[in-house]
C-alpha cells in the first residue's frame, strides 16, 4: 500500500509540494453504462521548485491518458495499488520546463461502482419517467468521481460542461450558465457551470434527473421531481429570511445563488451543503415547516464549512460545531420565543448523550479524532455537531455572552475566509481576539485537553434554561411514574399545548428512560396516534420507543420506515435497535439484504456493520 500523506491521513496528495488551483470538467453522463466519462483539466501550482510530480487521489477510476493541455505533450503517470477505503495514489510527471503552473488534461471514466454516485432506475423515482443520478462526495468520495487532491485542505474554483440526455436536467454545486443542444447529437444537451469561489473536493456535486423548479426567493429556487415541487416550495418558503438572518450575523453571502434540491428518499443525510445547491432529504417535508431548521443548518455552512473549512476531517467539529452554533442563532433570530435558544441547545445535549452511548464512549466521541487508517464515514456521528456546539456555548458564557461571542464569530469568518484550518489555528485566534486580561483569565480556566481529546461527554455542561422543556419533562415524568393498571389520567389533550418540537423533546426524554411497557405504548398510540404522524423526527423517536419496549407492532412499521427512506440518522439507529432485539433481528437482516442494492452505497456499507454482517474498520 502506498503511504498516505503527512498532510492528511485520508489522502495520498501532497498539496504542500504541488497543489490543484483550478479544475475544468468536460464530462458526459451515461445512464446505460452508469458512468461519467470525459476530461478534467486541472491547473496545478508548484509549491516547491524541485518537485517533478503531482500526487492525486483516485478510486475505481479508469485513467486512459494524461497530457499537458498547452503543449499537447503526453505525460507519464502511474496508478498505485488500490485499497478499499482510500483508493489509489495517482502520480503524474509534470511537464518539462521551469514553469510554476501547468494545466494537465486527464481523460478518465468512473466505474459503475463509483462510491460518490447513486444511479436510480426510472421506477425508483417518484415520477417513474426518467433515470436519476446524484452525488455525495463528503467525506472522501470525490476521488471516485474525478481525479483530485481529495483533502479539505485543498480548495479550487471550477468550471464544467456536462453532456446528458435532453430529457433530464443537470445541476451542479455552481452557478448554472444554461444549456445548449449538442452539435451532431439531437438527443443530448450540454450544460455549463461556473463556481468562482474556491471549494474543497468534497463540495463537488452533480445531479441529473427529471426535475423542475419553483422560485422561493430573489436568489433561490427549490428543485425536485414535479410530484413534490409545490410541497417543497411551501416547506422552504422561509429560505430568504434565513439567508438575511445569517448575513446579519456573519457577513455577505458570496455564492450568488442559493438553491435547494429535494432528492429521492435514498439520500443518506438530512442535508448536504453543496455551494449554490443544497441537497435535502424528502423527510423534511413535514407539511408545517417544522423541520426547516435543517435548511438553516445548510445555509450556515455557506460560511462555516464552505468559506472556513476544516483542514482535515480530524477537525470536523470546526465545520459542524460552528455550523450548529450558527444554525441555532439563525433560527432564534426568526423565532424570538424567550428561552428558545436554550431549549434547542438542551435538545442537542440529549442527542449528544445518545450518540456517546451508541459509540460506547469510544475514540470517535473525542472532539478531535484520530483518523489514521480510518474511513471518515465510520467516525461520522452527532458528536462533532453537538459536542462542538457545547464548547462554543460554554465559551460564550465565559467570554461575555451572546452579543460578544457573535462579534467573535464574525471576525473568525473574516480572518479565515476561503482558508482551511485546524483546531490549533482556531484556538490561537480565539486567544488573540480575546486578549484582555479578564478574557485571558477565563480562557485559562478551560481544560482544553479534556475538551479536544477526552472521550465521552464534555467536561463541562452549560446550565441551560429548561423553561420551554418543562411541560415535556412533566408529561414524561407522569408517564414514567404511572402504573400499567392506571392510565386513565392521560388524555388526547395532553399534547394540545405542545409544539411539534416539544413533542419531539417529550419523546427524546422518554428514550433516555427505561423502556416503556407495551401496555403504555399501546395506550399512548390510542390517545396520541403517533403512528399517523407525518413529521419524520417524531415518527423516528416513536418507532425507537416501540422497538426498545419490545412492542411487536413496531417491527413492521420500523421496517417500512427504513425501507421508504435512507437517511442514516434514522436508518442506522432503527436497524441497531432491531438487531439488539432477538425477535426483530432476523426480520431486520432479511429486509436489509432484500433492499441493500437500492440503498445509497454509504448507508448500505454502514448498516452492514451495524447488523454485524461486515466488521467495522478497526
Amino acid at each position: 500500500m502506498a503511504a498516505l500523506s503527512p498532510c492528511d491521513p485520508c489522502s495520498y496528495s501532497r498539496p504542500d509540494q504541488c497543489a490543484v488551483v483550478h479544475a475544468d470538467l468536460d464530462i458526459a453522463v451515461n445512464f446505460d453504462k452508469k458512468i461519467i466519462s470525459g476530461t478534467v483539466h486541472i491547473t496545478v501550482e508548484k509549491k516547491q521548485a524541485a518537485v517533478e510530480t503531482i500526487l492525486l487521489d483516485a478510486k475505481d477510476l479508469t485513467i486512459s491518458q494524461v497530457s499537458d493541455k498547452d503543449s499537447g505533450q503526453e505525460l507519464t503517470f502511474s496508478l498505485g495499488e488500490p485499497t478499499e477505503i482510500f483508493g489509489s495514489k495517482l502520480e503524474i510527471k509534470l511537464p518539462t520546463g521551469n514553469g510554476k503552473k501547468y494545466t494537465l488534461s486527464i481523460k478518465y471514466a468512473t466505474s459503475p461502482k463509483c462510491s460518490a454516485l447513486q444511479w436510480l432506475r426510472p421506477e425508483q423515482t417518484a415520477g417513474k419517467r426518467q433515470p436519476y443520478l446524484f452525488s455525495q462526495c463528503e467525506a472522501i468520495h470525490a476521488r471516485s468521481l474525478f481525479p483530485c487532491q481529495d483533502s479539505p485542505a485543498v480548495k479550487f474554483p471550477y468550471t464544467a460542461k456536462v453532456t446528458a440526455p435532453r430529457e433530464v436536467t443537470v445541476l451542479m454545486s455552481a452557478v448554472r450558465l444554461g444549456s445548449d443542444p449538442c452539435a451532431g447529437d439531437s438527443a443530448s444537451l450540454e450544460t455549463k457551470f461556473l463556481q468562482e469561489v474556491p471549494i474543497p473536493s468534497y463540495l463537488m456535486a452533480i445531479v441529473a434527473g427529471d426535475i423542475e423548479s419553483r422560485d422561493i426567493g430573489p436568489r433561490s429556487k427549490v428543485w425536485s421531481e414535479k410530484e413534490f415541487v409545490e410541497a417543497a416550495a411551501y416547506e422552504f418558503a422561509e429560505t430568504e429570511d434565513m439567508l438575511k438572518a445569517a448575513e446579519a450575523l456573519v457577513g455577505p453571502y458570496v455564492w450568488k445563488q442559493y438553491d435547494l434540491l429535494v432528492l429521492p428518499p435514498s439520500f443518506p443525510f438530512g442535508g448536504m451543503e453543496n455551494p449554490c445547491l443544497t441537497f435535502v432529504t424528502p423527510t423534511l417535508l413535514a407539511g408545517d415547516r417544522s423541520l426547516a431548521n435543517v435548511v438553516a443548518h445548510e445555509i450556515a455552512h455557506s460560511w462555516t464549512g464552505n468559506l472556513v473549512t476544516n483542514k482535515t476531517f480530524e477537525h470536523f467539529w470546526l465545520n459542524e460545531g460552528f455550523t450548529k452554533y450558527l444554525e441555532r442563532l439563525i433560527v432564534c433570530k426568526l423565532n424570538q420565543t424567550p428561552g428558545y435558544h436554550h431549549f434547542l441547545a438542551n435538545e442537542g445535549l440529549v442527542v449528544l448523550r445518545n450518540a456517546v452511548k451508541t459509540l460506547n464512549n469510544g475514540p470517535y466521541t473525542c472532539l478531535v479524532v484520530d483518523l489514521k487508517g480510518v474511513d471518515p464515514d465510520d467516525a461520522f456521528s452527532s458528536v462533532p455537531y453537538e459536542k462542538g456546539f457545547t464548547l462554543l456555548f460554554y465559551l460564550e458564557t465565559l467570554l461575555g455572552g451572546p452579543v460578544v461571542f457573535e462579534k467573535f464569530l464574525h471576525s473568525y469568518i473574516e480572518k479565515f475566509t476561503r482558508q482551511s484550518i485546524n483546531t490549533q489555528q482556531w484556538k490561537d485566534f480565539l486567544y488573540s481576539y480575546f486578549s484582555d486580561e479578564k478574557s485571558q483569565t477565563a480562557l485559562n480556566t478551560v481544560d482544553w485537553d479534556a475538551w479536544f481529546n477526552s472521550q465521552g461527554m464534555p467536561p463541562v455542561i452549560p446550565d441551560y434554561d429548561t423553561t420551554l422543556a418543562r411541560a415535556c419533562t412533566e408529561l414524561r415524568e407522569k408517564w414514567c411514574a404511572a402504573s400499567d393498571a392506571d392510565l386513565s389520567q392521560f388524555s388526547a389533550n395532553d399534547l394540545a399545548s405542545l409544539s411539534s418540537i416539544q413533542i419531539r423533546e417529550f419523546l427524546s426524554q422518554l428514550l433516555e428512560q427505561e423502556p416503556l411497557s407495551v401496555t403504555k405504548l399501546e395506550k399512548m398510540q390510542e390517545l396520541y396516534d403517533f403512528n399517523s404522524v407525518r413529521n419524520s423526527e417524531i415518527r423516528f423517536r416513536w418507532l425507537r420507543l416501540g422497538l426498545l419496549g419490545h412492542w411487536a407492532d413496531a417491527i413492521p412499521r420500523a421496517i417500512e420506515f427504513v425501507t421508504e427512506q435512507g437517511r442514516m440518522k434514522f436508518v442506522r439507529p432503527l436497524y441497531r435497535d432491531m438487531y439488539a432485539w432477538e425477535e426483530a433481528r432476523q426480520p431486520a437482516i432479511n429486509n436489509f439484504l432484500a433492499v441493500k442494492d437500492e440503498m445509497h452505497n454509504t448507508t448500505a456499507s454502514l448498516v452492514e456493520k451495524d447488523l454485524h454482517l461486515k466488521e467495522a474498520s478497526s
